[in-house]
């Protein structure tokens, strides 16, 4: 796949996501939800750092960190949702 089509392609799987968040926000908000919306977050997140930022080609460590970053924010906000509720 040439890189300009990989790019477009994962433009749209980012606009997808966003749609998703958006619909996902205006449900009737629960725990269960909130956590969706999380990991619709960290897919988003994984999306741009491994193709937009093309990470998979760096070294592990900046992976790591970079991976890692959201998926550590999102379990301190999903705890923080299951924890005050």
């Amino acid at each position: 796949m040439s890189a300009s089509r990989l790019l477009l392609v994962c433009w749209a799987a980012l606009a997808t996501l966003s749609v998703c968040t958006v619909v996902l926000g205006h449900a009737q908000a629960n725990t269960g939800l909130s956590i969706a919306i999380l990991l619709v977050a960290v897919g988003k997140a994984w999306l741009i750092a491994e193709r937009f930022m093309e990470m998979r080609h760096a070294p592990r460590l900046w992976r790591l960190l970079m991976l890692s970053w959201a998926g550590v924010l999102a379990t301190v906000v999903g705890l923080t949702l299951v924890l005050l509720r």
